[in-house]
C-alpha cells in the first residue's frame, strides 16, 4: 500500500510567518537525518561523506556526532538539537532546532565534538559589520540542506523520503512533503539572501 502523508493545507502555509515555517522545516529535516542514519540499507550520512564520532565510554550521551568537511575551510556538524556551520573566512553559526535564527561567533574552534549545546562557543546576534558574514553562512547552510534533500530524492527516490516521514506525520506536526521540501528550502534561502541588517534594528 502506498504511503500517504498529510501535509499542511495551502492556506496554512500561506498564513505561516517565515520563522515558524522555517522552524517546522528544520525540525522535520533533523528528523529525516535521524532516519537516514538508521536506514536499513546502511547509514546514509556516512555514504554522503560524513564522519561519525561516537560518544566516549562511560558517559550518558548516546548519540554520535556527524561532521562533514565541505572544503578545507568549511564544515557542518549535525546534532539532534541543531546544526553548526563553520567557515573560517566568516566565523561560525549555530541554528537551533526550535528557533532557526542562528547565533553567531567569530570563534571557529570547538573544544569538544559538540556533545551538547553547552559546548558551543558564546553566540550572539551579529553586529552590522558582521552581517554580511552571518548572512553568507546562513544562506550557504540552507543551500547545502536543499542540495542534500535534492540528492537524496534523486538517488533514493521520493518513496524513500516519504517512508522516513511516516512516523513524523503524527497528525499534530506540520509536514512538508518530499515533493515540496526542496522548493521550500529554496524559498527560505531566497528570503535569507535578501535580508538587511536594518530589518532587525
Amino acid at each position: 500500500m502506498e504511503a500517504v502523508l498529510h501535509p499542511a493545507s495551502q492556506s496554512d502555509s500561506q498564513d505561516d510567518d517565515f520563522i515558524s515555517h522555517a522552524i517546522s522545516l528544520l525540525s522535520q529535516q533533523i528528523w529525516c537525518w535521524g532516519r537516514d542514519i538508521r536506514r536499513k540499507q546502511g547509514n546514509l550520512l556516512i555514504e554522503c561523506g560524513f564522519q561519525r564520532v561516537r560518544p566516549p565510554a562511560g558517559v550518558e550521551i548516546e548519540d554520535s556526532v556527524y561532521t562533514l568537511k565541505l572544503t578545507e575551510n568549511r564544515s557542518i556538524i549535525l546534532r539532534g538539537f541543531g546544526v553548526y556551520y563553520c567557515d573560517n573566512a566568516h566565523g561560525a553559526i549555530f541554528m537551533p532546532r526550535y528557533e532557526f535564527i542562528p547565533g553567531y561567533t567569530k570563534n571557529t574552534t570547538l573544544e569538544q565534538p559538540l556533545w551538547s549545546s553547552d559546548e558551543l562557543p558564546e553566540l550572539y546576534f551579529p553586529t552590522e559589520s558582521e552581517w554580511d558574514s552571518y548572512i553568507t553562512m546562513l544562506a550557504d547552510l540552507v543551500k547545502w540542506i536543499r542540495d542534500y534533500e535534492q540528492t537524496v530524492i534523486e538517488t533514493h527516490g521520493i518513496d524513500y523520503r516519504t517512508s522516513t516521514l511516516m512516523e513524523w506525520d503524527n497528525g499534530e506536526r506540520k509536514v512538508t512533503t518530499p515533493q515540496d521540501v526542496v522548493a521550500e528550502w529554496g524559498k527560505i534561502g531566497a528570503i535569507i539572501s535578501k535580508m538587511q541588517y536594518v530589518d532587525f534594528e
